[in-house]
């Protein structure tokens, strides 16, 4: 019988590839989204017509107060026992010119946001003596890149967080890791990098799909991966 399984930031393309897969082994999927609701809806019928269970919640991550009373409304029903924190923005620029916001919000979201949900869950997750925590990270959290020093930043910190999480939790029989995806199909790489950039940034000399970090995080949220805690696993073609 699947866990119940919540994905922040459902809408976006990685997130939804997770959700699908997560769907598909079996798992009820609760599929969050902020601004773009009508996506995830979309995914919500996708996911039924295709036989899994699902629902959709809307808040914004950062906001500290609406994340946690989504959350309790959440755990009213029982326990969230995968959670996979996909939930992030951008806003590039050089650090010499990085307005205050700019460094603020991106953080606020990725790092923050990953705070914001998981820590209400765990409790409640520690009580089931089972749980999957995965944090969707980045490739610039582990090498860095031009113009996303608080993208980066932001990325770098959930490295951090998992790995210490990962201490606190691992009696318990919880994993806590994070997934590094490189460049990958999506909104966010389609205007940045053409096919000449990739196949120079890229030993594999293509983009990502989602579906390949989707595989991952099955494989982690998994039975099979309970002695695997505490990494930072990237899928990036062979970037680093």
């Amino acid at each position: 019988m699947g866990k119940r399984a919540l994905i922040t930031g459902a809408s976006g393309q990685i997130g939804a590839a997770i959700a699908k897969r997560l769907a598909h082994d079996g798992h009820h999927v609760v599929l969050h989204a902020h601004s773009r609701l009508d996506r995830v809806q979309d995914l919500q019928a996708e996911v039924t017509r295709n036989g899994g269970t699902a629902e959709t919640i809307q808040f914004d991550v950062a906001d500290e107060s609406a994340a946690r009373r989504a959350v309790e409304d959440l755990l009213r029903v029982g326990p969230i026992q995968v959670l996979i924190s996909a939930a992030g923005t951008y806003s590039d620029a050089p650090l010499a010119g990085m307005s205050v916001a700019q460094w603020r919000s991106v953080i606020d979201v990725s790092l923050h946001g990953f705070y914001n949900v998981c820590q209400p869950l765990l409790l409640p997750m520690i009580g089931t003596r089972w749980g999957r925590v995965i944090a969707i990270s980045s490739v610039s959290g582990l090498i860095g890149n031009r113009g996303q020093a608080n993208y980066a930043a932001a990325k770098s910190g959930l490295h951090g967080a998992v790995k210490s999480l990962s201490l606190e939790v691992a009696s318990r029989g919880i994993t806590a890791n994070a997934v590094a995806p490189g460049i990958i199909e999506s909104d966010m790489t389609e205007a940045g990098f053409d096919v000449e950039t990739v196949c120079r940034l890229v030993p594999a000399r293509r983009k990502g799909r989602p579906e390949e970090v989707a595989a991952l995080v099955s494989f982690l949220a998994s039975d099979e991966a309970a002695y695997i805690s505490g990494q930072v696993i990237s899928v990036n073609g062979g970037m680093c």
